[in-house]
Order: structure tokens, then C-alpha cells, then sequence
């Protein structure tokens, strides 16, 4: 039906966010993008947004059109998809957004591997450095660290984590007496600097209760980027926080040294997470599944941790 197609492509523009973003996409012209939007305009009866073309603003009736026809779209693609579950094949599209480091390191591997076992599946991995939303985005599945605040989503874990204080060797032979989380603020912290301030939060919890403590550290090296900050950390620079399953590795290798053992960071599990809805597709529940079961054996266990 016209009106279903004219829904679909509404979408997309709002997804696109301009009318020349939309016109790549499409591989049409901005000017058949442009008179395609006026036509529906003029079906309606309603103006459905304000554009220019290099951005676009939904007035209040292309909002309502929006969420509206997303959720008709949605209903039909979940019956086509459960009567496809009749055929023994996963197919269809699986957009996935994940952060960059995880992303790469394994996020990637298993898409590629799922997509191998299931060729009918279309993966589209998009990574980030901040977790976008599901919803406005179009994606199937977010790799999320930390519980998701939003109760609308449906968040399987898929890896436990923590974050590890470590050094190089190199370092700690010569770095100043470090007895407690206090002493931090006496040596070089290497800051992953994901924000505007010139300094850094870390929390940890004793291994040995449910005592917690912050330490607002600083170092003269920081970066926005946690691949920089291990590296730095491998060479010498001081004192890092990275997550377990960015540096097991050099810790087991004895790269890097785990300091202050009594004391852990907190939690950072990653959880996969997708919108609740009242039928899954079987691709997006394939997936989290392969996710949940061969997460683990990428990373392996820390000590005391399920």
C-alpha cells in the first residue's frame, strides 16, 4: 500500500535527519526526495516538517505521524517475522550500536561469526562513544556498560566486569609509596578524560565488605580514548582504571602489575539491550543469545566473579 511505503520513507527522513542525508540513502536526487515529502504533505493535509537541506525539525503532526507509523511498521514487521519463523533460516536486518573498543575487539568477531552462520541475516555494527538511543536510531541491540536506565529496555548481561588499578613494572619499581586509595592523589593518574573536567572520579569497593570510596584524581596525560590510556599505561606513564577485559591480557602476560588488591573498581558488566515488545524478533533474540554464550569464553572470569 502507498500508505505503508509513504510511512517507511517518512521514517527514514526523520531518521536522517535532513532532506540531503535522506537522498544519499535513498539514492534518489534531493529534488525527488524533496517533492516526495511535499506530495505526502498534501495527502495529509498537514505540515509535517520544517527543512532545509542540511536539517530537518518535525513539527508537531509529523511527530505524532512519526511515532504512529513507526508503530504500525513495527506491528507488520513482527507478524512477517513470526510467521517467518515457521522457516528454519534467520533473515533480515540486525543493526547493532556498540562503543568503539569493545565494539572492535568483540562486538565485531561474533557479529561476523553470527552473520557466517546465518547468511540471511543483514548485521550493520555501528560504534560509538556514547550509547545511542535504540529507538530514534533504529537499532535492533546496544551494548551497554552498566545497568540501562531506561525500564523500557530488556538488558541481558553478557559479560561481567570491573575495572583494574594497574601500572607497568617499570613504573611501580620507581613510583612513590602507594598504601591507600588516598595516596592516589600523589602520583600520575592516567585520566580518561570523557567529559569537560580536568580531573577524574574513580570509585572502587573493598574486596572485603560493601565499603565504597571515590578519589578525585589528575596526571599530566589524559585522553578521550581508552586504547590511548592503556598504552600510556604500558609505557611507563603511571597509573591507570581500565576495565578487565581491556588489559587481562597484559596483566597475565605481566605487562601490566594490578595494584592495591584489597580494592577493586566498581561494577561495569556489559549487558546487550533491545525494546521490549510483545513479540522479539527470532534475529535480535538469536543474536543476544550467541552474545550471552560466547561472551565469556573471549574474556576470561576474574577472580571471585560470576
Amino acid at each position: 500500500m502507498a500508505q505503508l511505503d509513504d510511512l517507511a520513507f517518512f521514517r527514514q527522513l526523520a531518521r536522517a535527519g535532513s532532506l540531503t542525508a535522506t537522498a544519499r540513502e535513498l539514492g534518489l536526487s534531493l529534488s525527488a526526495v524533496s517533492k516526495r515529502l511535499k506530495v505526502l504533505e498534501a495527502r495529509l493535509g498537514v505540515e509535517l516538517a520544517s527543512r532545509t537541506t542540511r536539517r530537518l525539525s518535525l513539527t508537531a503532526e509529523g511527530e505524532r505521524y512519526l511515532a504512529r507509523g513507526s508503530a504500525i511498521l513495527e506491528e507488520l514487521a513482527e507478524l512477517e517475522e513470526a510467521l517467518g519463523e515457521q522457516q528454519a533460516a534467520l533473515s533480515g536486518p540486525l543493526r547493532v550500536n556498540a562503543t568503539f573498543g569493545f565494539g572492535r575487539h568483540h562486538v565485531a568477531p561474533l557479529l561476523s561469526a553470527f552473520c557466517t552462520r546465518h547468511p540471511g541475516v543483514e548485521g550493520v555494527l555501528e560504534l560509538s562513544n556514547y550509547p545511542l538511543s535504540l529507538g530514534d536510531q533504529g537499532f535492533d541491540i546496544g551494548i551497554r556498560v552498566g545497568e540501562p536506565p531506561d525500564s523500557r529496555l530488556v538488558a541481558r548481561r553478557i559479560l561481567a566486569n570491573r575495572r583494574v588499578l594497574c601500572a607497568a613494572p617499570a613504573y611501580v619499581s620507581r613510583m612513590a609509596p602507594l598504601a591507600s586509595l588516598n595516596d592516589l592523589t600523589a602520583h600520575p593518574c592516567l585520566v580518561l578524560r570523557e567529559n569537560e573536567s580536568d580531573y577524574a572520579v574513580w570509585r572502587f569497593c573493598h574486596r572485603g565488605g560493601d565499603v565504597e570510596q571515590a578519589v578525585k584524581v589528575a596526571g599530566p596525560l589524559a585522553s578521550n580514548d581508552g586504547e590511548v590510556i592503556v598504552g600510556l599505561a604500558l609505557d611507563g606513564h603511571g597509573i591507570a582504571l581500565r576495565s578487565w577485559w581491556d588489559v587481562h591480557e597484559h596483566l597475565a602476560r605481566g605487562a601490566l602489575i594490578e595494584l592495591l588488591h584489597e580494592w577493586q573498581g566498581v561494577r561495569a558488566d556489559f549487558h546487550a539491550v533491545y525494546q521490549q515488545r510483545r513479540h522479539v524478533p527470532a534475529r535480535i533474540r538469536a543474536f543476544v543469545d550467541f552474545l550471552e554464550r560466547e561472551m565469556p569464553g573471549r574474556v576470561p572470569a576474574m577472580a571471585g566473579e560470576t
